[in-house]
């Protein structure tokens, strides 16, 4: 599902992509049409203020060549003076407006001709003013040269300005154009840019989709995983347990084996060697050879006795948890030669805690022998009014809990056999400063 989507996905990021592309476009192309209509314009009202500046200098020459020829005074004539020098620089401006224009460089050249044959006209009535010459300069006067190329300068100029407001008007149509091809092109790309976006949630909500399916499917199967993890280990810990009772079974079964059939066959032989003893008081060696022989005896029964308590204590039936454990702490100071001190207080627990408790110190005090390297033991059991607490201690070197030692699988066994009793076992340690076992077990309901 997911690698399905990521086609669609791509295709609005494709369309996306092509509507930034064509919105850069767009905008672009339609810059460049706007800056040529606007450079259109600005030419085109250059050219119409130039042309209005040279119609209003050859109207105020004319004025001031009138006002000169009807006065004779200089101060009108200086009107006449400035607008006929400024009537060049219109004329060189209109030049450079109009270069690469075949059209209206013509038309210019026309209207240059006129202007001059106009000032020229306006050039001879004046100096004939100023030289005192009335009949002549009246004469030009009275003459419609002046009259025609002044109609002459309107018609052409104004026929100039005509043109330069149609190309006004066309660059602002073009402008004009260029926004409504940029407002439509806009409109298009942001359907495009938002089919786009629509589509980017729609296949963005569909991943979700995916992805919610997809945890819910892994989050099935660990579940079921779990389940079949707590199954496997409900039924290893059902088979430890079992294993557990069958090898006390089998151990007390071997202990029972060994204290009638073993013990009663050494016990039978030793009053053999007892009575043959006493009927060969006259033979030394054979009574050497005997005592050997009952020395040997004694060895294994006492083995026998101790294999026995390992197998199964009968101090534990026969005189209870507390002698059992002062028993075994006893045996551990003499085989170690460790000091062990004990703290026992009478407690109520079943016979298979009771066993339980004696393994666990029995394993603890092993353990203590094996690695610990200490000098040190203690073993105090507390009475609670509805648990009870034992503990082994020991001030040997200690070890990493978090790390595993040759006696780990001592420890899981201990553990294991405390937890199946309902209760629980914590392991203390830190390296150099020794080990503390700690048991809690529920107390016996009265």
């Amino acid at each position: 599902m997911r690698w399905l989507a990521f086609p669609k996905m791509a295709l609005g990021l494709t369309l996306a992509a092509l509507a930034a592309l064509a919105l850069v476009g767009i905008n672009e192309a339609g810059y460049r049409q706007s800056h040529r209509a606007l450079a259109e314009v600005s030419e085109a009202q250059r050219v119409r203020l130039v042309l209005n500046l040279l119609m209003q200098n050859v109207v105020d020459a004319e004025t001031g060549q009138r006002g000169y020829l009807l006065t004779g005074e200089k101060r009108y004539r200086e009107p006449y003076d400035v607008a006929a020098r400024e009537l060049e620089g219109n004329l060189a401006a209109l030049r450079l407006l109009y270069a690469g224009r075949p059209n209206e460089t013509e038309r210019l050249a026309q209207l240059s001709g006129h202007v001059a044959r106009k000032l020229a006209e306006m050039d001879m009535s004046v100096r004939l003013r100023s030289e005192g010459n009335d009949d002549a300069w009246k004469f030009v006067i009275t003459t419609d040269v002046g009259r025609e190329e002044m109609d002459a300068i309107r018609t052409i100029a104004s026929g100039l300005i005509l043109n330069s407001n149609e190309a006004l008007l066309q660059g602002q149509r073009q402008i004009a154009k260029s926004l409504r091809f940029a407002r439509v092109g806009i409109a298009l790309v942001a359907l495009a840019g938002l089919f786009a976006f629509f589509l980017y949630l729609r296949q963005t909500h569909a991943l979700r989709l995916a992805g919610e399916r997809q945890q819910l499917a892994l989050q099935r199967e660990r579940n079921a995983l779990e389940d079949e993890v707590r199954e496997r280990t409900a039924t290893l810990a059902e088979l430890a347990t079992h294993l557990q009772e069958v090898r006390e079974t089998e151990r007390g079964y071997l202990a029972r084996e060994l204290h009638d059939e073993l013990g009663s066959l050494l016990t039978a032989a030793k009053l053999d060697v007892a009575r043959l003893k006493s009927r060969l008081v006259e033979a030394p060696d054979a009574i050497q050879r005997l005592q050997h022989l009952n020395d040997l005896l004694n060895s294994g029964i006492a083995l026998k006795r101790r294999i026995i308590e390992d197998l199964r204590p009968s101090s534990l039936s026969n005189l209870g948890l507390i002698a059992s454990l002062e028993i075994l702490g006893r045996e551990f100071a003499e085989r170690s030669g460790m000091e062990v001190e004990m703290v026992l207080e009478p407690v109520s627990l079943d016979e298979s805690n009771q066993l339980t408790v004696y393994r666990m110190v029995q394993e603890g005090l092993t353990n203590i022998g094996k690695y610990a390297q200490a000098s040190e033991v203690s073993i105090v059991m507390k009475n609670y009014s509805n648990h009870v607490v034992v503990e082994v201690t020991d001030n040997g070197e200690g070890f990493d809990t978090q790390r595993s030692r040759p006696s780990s699988h001592g420890l899981a066994g201990m553990r294991h056999r405390v937890e199946t009793a309902k209760g629980k076992l914590t392991v203390s340690s830190t390296p150099g400063r020794g080990t503390k076992l700690s048991a809690v077990m529920p107390a016996k309901a009265a």
